[in-house]
This record gives structure tokens, C-alpha cells and sequence, in this order.
């Protein structure tokens, strides 16, 4: 019975956001469409993406729609299983990092105190300090990695969410209902799960949206400075392979456009939903 207000609570979100917020709705169409390609990779893309299949440096035809790379790849083969490998790094790195910041922020915002003081200075020093430079030298030292670029992004992308739930759990913490479940000897979990959790779900559920577009960017990012792997078929190593073989100069342009198409449409997708999402939220925050 624990876990119903949970489940109601992000179910509530998403029926809100389903026929009340179009923007919510067309986010969620895009990421559909998208979240689609990567599940049906195998089935829609024309060739093994790692397949030598035609010369290199072909223009588009019939056979290679986006043409072929410098060792004669199949660009749109590339670009659809892009999506499988874009989207794993993004939405894990983004709900391991809001787990991790939910429970930390669980954590600091009911117990308070001295527990709450050493977590809320923690947060404080790795918001103070630029994120960007950091994670550009830990993935450069640990290496090419699809894992490691995650474990990068999770080790900064926790700090924003915890302390946003820290914040309201000291506020619900204080509310009528949780002093009365203290009062009849309700364990801290229990409290936390039953009465908390519940509260601040739709906040966690924004965060891992809003997450995935910013990870989804960085590795995208990291990948475009040949700090991605170099094994993986993302959109960022597309796009890092086409400029390092001057594909625009090439009259390749397709090599360009399409990966960065779509990663600029998975962003929008993610932010259009994270946005609607928000929407619901903040409305029940300030009049709580």
C-alpha cells in the first residue's frame, strides 16, 4: 500500500499533462517517434551500422538515402541505431543521478541537523564549482567509455535535484499530517515513503526529463571533442567522425544535418515534456 500514493501521484502527472498541456502532449509524441527508432533499430535500419557495405564517401542514392561514411558505413543505419545508444546514456545517467539526488535530498531535508548541514555542504561546494571544465578532464582520464561518460555525468547531475527535494521535504516535513504519524510512532522510512515521497515524485520525475536532454547534449558534447566511445554509434560520434573527415567540404552535408536533427529534436522533445511537467508541478508547490 506504500508504493499506491507513489504510482498515483506520477500517474495523476501524466494523465494532466496527456489532455491538458499540448506542448506536454507534443513532447511526448516526438519522444515516442524517436524512443520508437532505437526499440526497432534492427528492423528499420537498412544495414549493420558497423558493416562495410558500400566505397567510402558515397553521396546519397536509393541504396544509402544519407550516403556512406569514410570506410563505407551506412550513414542512416549509423543515425537510427544513434538513437538506441543516445538515448541509454541519456535517461540512465539522468535517473541514476535523480535517484541518487532524491535520496540524498530525502535524507538532508527530513533529518535535518547535523546530517542535513554536512549534505547542504557538500551540494553547496560542487555548485560553486564549473561543471563543464570537471567533466571534460574525468572523461578524458578515465577514458572512452559509454559507462564512463554516465558515471561522469551522474557524479555532477545529483547535486541540482537534492537539493530542490532537501527543499520541499523541510517544508512537508513540518505539515499537520507528517507530525501526526510521528506522534503515533511511524518509523522515519515509513514517513518518508507513505507521506513524503509521494510530494516531491513529480519533482524527481521533471528532473529526470530535463536530466536526459542536458546528458544527451554533454555526450554529444564530449563525443564532437573525441572524448566519446569510439565503439558506440551516437549521434555525438557521427557528427565527430563527419567533421574530422571535412564531410561539409565533402558536399556530405546529410552526415551533418540528420544526427544533429535529431538531437536537436530529442532535446525538444525532453524539454517540451519537462516544461509540461513543471506546469503541473509548480502550481501545487506555492499553494501547498
Amino acid at each position: 500500500m506504500k508504493a499506491v500514493g507513489l504510482v498515483k501521484s506520477i500517474a495523476n502527472a501524466v494523465k494532466y499533462i496527456a489532455l491538458h498541456n499540448k506542448k506536454g502532449l507534443f513532447g511526448i509524441v516526438i519522444l515516442l517517434f524517436v524512443g520508437s527508432i532505437a526499440i526497432l533499430a534492427d528492423k528499420l535500419a537498412p544495414y549493420d551500422p558497423y558493416a562495410i557495405v558500400a566505397p567510402p564517401f558515397q553521396p546519397p542514392s536509393p541504396e544509402h538515402p544519407l550516403g556512406t561514411n569514410d570506410i563505407g558505413q551506412d550513414i542512416l543505419s549509423e543515425v537510427i541505431y544513434g538513437a538506441r545508444v543516445s538515448l541509454y546514456v541519456g535517461l540512465t545517467a539522468a535517473s541514476i543521478s535523480t535517484i541518487l539526488g532524491l535520496v540524498v535530498g530525502l535524507i538532508a531535508g527530513y533529518f535535518g541537523g547535523y546530517v542535513d548541514e554536512a549534505i547542504s555542504g557538500i551540494i553547496d561546494i560542487m555548485l560553486a564549482i564549473p561543471s563543464l571544465p570537471l567533466i571534460i578532464i574525468l572523461a578524458a582520464y578515465l577514458g572512452p567509455s559509454l559507462n564512463n561518460i554516465i558515471l561522469v555525468l551522474v557524479i555532477f547531475g545529483w547535486v541540482g535535484v537534492a537539493r530542490v527535494i532537501r527543499s520541499q521535504t523541510l517544508s512537508i516535513r513540518e505539515r499537520t499530517y507528517v507530525e501526526a504519524s510521528k506522534a503515533v510512532g511511524s518509523s522515519s522510512f515509513g514517513i518518508i515513503f507513505r507521506h513524503i515521497l509521494p510530494s516531491v515524485a513529480p519533482v524527481a520525475v521533471a528532473y529526470v526529463i530535463l536530466g536526459a536532454t542536458s546528458a544527451i547534449l554533454t555526450e554529444a558534447s564530449l563525443s564532437f571533442l573525441g572524448l566519446g566511445d569510439p565503439t558506440a554509434k551516437s549521434w555525438g560520434q557521427i557528427l565527430y567522425h563527419a567533421q574530422a573527415r571535412n564531410a561539409l567540404y565533402l558536399g556530405l552535408w546529410l552526415w551533418v544535418f540528420v544526427p544533429g536533427l535529431f538531437i536537436a529534436l530529442v532535446g525538444a522533445g525532453f524539454t517540451l515534456l519537462g516544461m509540461a511537467i513543471e506546469d503541473y508541478v509548480n502550481p501545487k508547490l506555492r499553494y501547498a
